[in-house]
């Protein structure tokens, strides 16, 4: 396993939170992040509207270290899950966001773009090959939210789909890199493709990428390399994990503790330089442990963590410090752009719901 020297919040000043963070080639101004959050903001082209553009940039200008992109679809075949998804594939898309980049980094901050594939999540009428694949033909048991219809059952992915798949994971990561991103982020959480190879619950194969730990793994695993093949050694390459996933939210998409740090330290092996853990409630217990999601992970990693989930204030941003190294803000800093200098205050800020965030899925003009 890769040793990376890891900062604990007990070795440091009452600061921790606004203290500087290395990380790999770059030097984080504070602890803080803007999550990546799945947006619906493409009107043309795959391009997100100018507004959301100018909300990434002026979160940046106000003080975040770290801005992810919204959620960016790998393909134009089947990895569309919602309406109005952006894409960094072609000239166009790269150069729209070409300046987008260079302000964030102006501003002082590292700017990542997350890429993913919905796999069974995805949406038939929105995708161009009007087809829906995942590992397994399993579908959710909702609805879809979008249609309040059964999602339909996906086609089980071939050897040359699998194939297909990470190049779209391939290609989209060059045009990150061609835009500027300080990093690339494959998205392995929330219930999409990689998540759902990665889960007993979606993947039901019996081939090399089913069954074991390590065979439901190596999707991953080749979507990683890959990707890092084309990524250079100075960028950043980030990967977020979940234990749920944005359809049947009820159900834990990894049976118990030791599955989980099983893929966690598979993870590890691999050249990734960041593990992004996303939760409902960052402080929540896990697996009927009594620990919570970063130190679960953090006993299988000497990986620099990354937490999301229920940080809206100073106190609760200061306690996620204790088991993580930064923190990813998303419905607090999407609803209140002075959010981070209010959490340096130690303002009274509330816990918002999932509903409160829905301008994130209009063409509501972003704060």
């Amino acid at each position: 396993m890769k040793q990376h020297t890891l900062f604990r919040r007990d070795s440091m000043s009452d600061d921790t939170l606004f203290s500087p963070f290395h990380l790999k080639n770059y030097e984080l101004k504070n602890r803080i992040g803007v999550a990546p959050m799945t947006r619906m903001s493409s009107v043309k082209d795959s391009i997100p509207r100018q507004d959301v553009f100018d909300f990434l940039v002026r979160r940046a200008r106000n003080g975040a270290a770290i801005v992810y992109t919204e959620a960016i679809v790998t393909d134009y075949e089947c990895s569309q899950g919602y309406p109005g998804q952006a894409r960094v594939l072609n000239e166009k898309q790269i150069n729209a966001w070409k300046p987008v980049v260079e302000a964030i980094r102006a501003e002082g901050a590292v700017a990542i773009m997350q890429m993913f594939h919905c796999g069974r999540m995805a949406w038939p009428e929105v995708n161009p090959a009007g087809r829906v694949i995942a590992p397994s033909p399993v579908s959710p048991r909702q609805v879809n939210p979008l249609t309040n219809e059964p999602y339909p059952v996906p086609e089980e992915m071939d050897l040359l789909e699998i194939e297909q798949v990470i190049e779209g994971f391939v290609e989209t990561a060059k045009g990150g890199i061609a835009a500027g991103f300080d990093g690339i982020e494959v998205h392995g959480a929330h219930g999409y493709l990689i998540s759902q190879f990665l889960s007993s619950y979606s993947n039901q194969r019996t081939d090399a990428f089913g069954g074991t730990a390590e065979n439901r793994c190596r999707f991953a695993h080749e979507v990683i390399q890959a990707v890092r093949s084309v990524v250079p050694g100075d960028r950043l390459l980030t990967f977020r994990i979940s234990n749920w996933g944005i359809a049947d939210m009820d159900v834990s998409l990894f049976g118990n503790k030791e599955e989980y740090q099983k893929i966690i330290s598979l993870l590890s092996k691999e050249p990734l330089d960041v593990l992004s853990v996303s939760t409902y409630r960052y402080a929540e217990k896990a697996f009927g442990t009594d620990r919570n999601m970063a130190q679960i992970t953090r006993e299988a990693t000497s990986l620099p963590l990354m937490i999301c989930g229920g940080i809206h204030d100073r106190a609760s941003a200061d306690d996620a410090l204790k088991d993580a190294d930064i923190v990813l803000s998303a419905k607090s800093i999407l609803l209140n752009p002075e959010w981070i200098e209010d959490v340096r205050a130690g303002k009274s800020l509330p816990l918002y719901k999932a509903e409160d965030a829905n301008i994130a899925y209009t063409e509501t003009p972003l704060p």
